[in-house]
C-alpha cells in the first residue's frame, strides 16, 4: 500500500483556515458580550486523513468530533491526540455502542432510552462514567436523527437514572434556511437549555449547548451556543466515501 503524501498547499489553507475561524469565533463571542473562553471551537473531522488534521492539533486545536465510530477508531492512534477532547457527533447504533464507550470524551448524538441505556450498560462494563448530550431534532426532518422538544424532558428524566452516564447538555442540526430562521431555531435551543438548567435536576448538568456548524455558527453564538461544530470551513469540502 503506498504511504500517503499530503499536499502542502492544503495543509496550508487549512492552517490559514483554522486560524481565521479561530479568530472569528472569538470575536463573535465578545460581540455577544461572553468571554473569548464561554465558546469552543470543535474541528470536525468526518473524512479528512490524519495528515491533515495533524497541523491544526499541533496549532493548539483542543477539541474535535468524529462522526462514524469505525473511521474514528482506524485514525486515532495516528492523531496527535494528548490534551485533545474527542465527541462522537454522528448517529450511534447501539450495536456500535461497545466499540466507542471509552474510546470518547463525549457521545453528543444521544436520541433514546435504548441508546441512553445501552451506553450506560457498556460503561459499567467498562468501569468509565461515560458524559452525553441529548439531540434535539429541532426542525422535526424526517432526515435526521433527534428527538423532539416535547419529549425531551422525559427522556432527561429516564436517562439521568441510569448508571455511568451523566448528562452535560444538548446539540442540534437546524433545518437549512435563511439567517432569521436559523436564529429562531437556536433561540428555541438556547432558551429550552435555560429551562431545563433551571430546574436542577439530578444528574444533569446541562452546560454544554452544541449548536452550529461552517455556515451559520456566527448566528449560534449570537443564540448562546457554547461549542461550535465546524469541518468543510477549516478542512475544505467533504471526501465521501
Amino acid at each position: 500500500m503506498e504511504r500517503f503524501i499530503p499536499d502542502e498547499s492544503i495543509i496550508k489553507s487549512i492552517i490559514d483556515n483554522y486560524r481565521r475561524i479561530k479568530d472569528n469565533v472569538l470575536e463573535c463571542a465578545v460581540k455577544a458580550g461572553r468571554s473569548e473562553s464561554d465558546v469552543r471551537l470543535m474541528c470536525v473531522t468526518k473524512t479528512v486523513e490524519s495528515e491533515y488534521i495533524n497541523p491544526v492539533l499541533d496549532l493548539g486545536a483542543d477539541l474535535i468530533g468524529e462522526n462514524r465510530v469505525q473511521e474514528y477508531l482506524l485514525k486515532k492512534d495516528s492523531l496527535h491526540l494528548e490534551n485533545v477532547e474527542k465527541h462522537l457527533i454522528g448517529h450511534l447504533q447501539t450495536n456500535k455502542v461497545k466499540q466507542i464507550v471509552g474510546e470518547v470524551d463525549m457521545i453528543e448524538s444521544v436520541d433514546s432510552i435504548k441508546l441512553a441505556t445501552e451506553i450506560s450498560r457498556q460503561s459499567v462494563k467498562k468501569n468509565v462514567v461515560s458524559d452525553i448530550l441529548i439531540e434535539i431534532n429541532i426542525g422535526l426532518e424526517e432526515s435526521k436523527s433527534g428527538i423532539a422538544l416535547e419529549e425531551l424532558e422525559e427522556l432527561i428524566c429516564e436517562a439521568a437514572e441510569l448508571p455511568a452516564i451523566r448528562i452535560r447538555g444538548l446539540m442540534t442540526i437546524p433545518p437549512i434556511c435563511s439567517d432569521e430562521e436559523v436564529r429562531k431555531y437556536f433561540y428555541k435551543m438556547h432558551k429550552t437549555f435555560v429551562d431545563i438548567k433551571g430546574k436542577n435536576l439530578d444528574n444533569v448538568n446541562m452546560d454544554i449547548l452544541s449548536m452550529g456548524m461552517s455556515g451559520d455558527y456566527e448566528a449560534a453564538i449570537a443564540e448562546g451556543s457554547n461549542i461550535v461544530r465546524v469541518g468543510s470551513a477549516i478542512f475544505g469540502a467533504r471526501k465521501y466515501f
